[in-house]
């Protein structure tokens, strides 16, 4: 049996819970996991999903330790990342990357496409031949090297996911975190987004954890989904099995809310004929 990429076992995170800080001393801690067991299979797409302040980003960002858990053990590729200090931790973050929400606020307006996708290349020792890599990454992701020398504000909001796409694969990590990555974009740059990920993915061997609030878009990438609410996981299963089978009521009321489209029984009807 293939070892997992991640297994994590009892996982809590405790954060500051800023609303009842006093006006002296230290905020209190709130626990925002509470000791989640799963698994991330190798190569693997899986689906997180849950309501706002469920705790899905912050699952997600314990697993690239940009936060810190406060119990249990995250396990990465057969090592112990829970308490890694960076320097320790720094020569594996190749191999741990992130797609992030909004490329407006996470690309950076005074560097161009090219300085953006070749920083985690320079960073990594992979400096030499720079403009072929960079070149390379850009055309994975379906962006032509002329856009290169553009700037976030001259290419459109699906261009923007694309190069934040290929600065996150420029690496070709082992794990990628994506986190909610077409819930700013319109339905048919979701689509394209969504298909040029699950080409990736498969092609690179990745493993990808998405983080999304739509079932609907979940169902269309994952293989697998992980349910959370509340900071705990509510059910985890195969896609088809937890959309035609779902176990507890609150996933049940997840699926009854992805919005149908509604169908209007004259638009079924032939067109009337022009008057002669």
């Amino acid at each position: 049996m293939v070892e997992p990429l991640f297994s994590v076992r009892g996982l809590k995170v405790a954060l500051p819970d800023m609303t009842r800080k006093p006006l002296i001393g230290r905020a209190p801690l709130a626990e925002i996991l509470k000791g989640l067991d799963f698994d991330l299979p190798r190569g693997s797409v899986t689906g997180i999903v849950g309501e706002s302040g469920s705790g899905k980003s912050t699952l997600g960002r314990a697993l690239v330790r940009l936060l810190e858990p406060s119990a249990g053990n995250v396990m990465f590729d057969g090592r112990d990342i829970t308490h890694l200090p960076e320097a320790e931790l720094r020569p594996l973050r190749r191999n741990l990357q992130m797609i992030f929400q909004d490329p407006m606020s996470s690309l950076n307006p005074r560097r161009t496409i090219f300085s953006i996708t070749a920083a985690p290349l320079k960073q990594n020792g992979l400096g030499d031949n720079l403009k072929a890599r960079v070149a390379e990454a850009l055309q994975r992701v379906g962006l032509p090297q002329s856009f290169a020398g553009r700037y976030r504000h001259e290419v459109s909001g699906g261009q923007r996911q694309r190069v934040g796409i290929a600065r996150a694969l420029a690496l070709s990590p082992k794990f990628v975190l994506a986190d909610e990555i077409v819930s700013g974009l319109d339905v048919s740059t979701q689509a394209q987004i969504l298909t040029l990920l699950e080409k990736l993915a498969a092609e690179m061997g990745l493993t990808v954890a998405f983080i999304s609030h739509d079932l609907s878009v979940i169902r269309r990438l994952c293989r697998q989904v992980i349910v959370m609410r509340e900071g705990a996981i509510v059910e985890a299963s195969a896609t088809d099995t937890l959309f035609e089978h779902p176990r507890q009521a609150y996933t049940r009321d997840l699926l009854a809310a992805i919005p149908l489209p509604e169908i209007d029984d004259a638009w079924l009807l032939p067109a009337p004929k022009a008057p002669a």
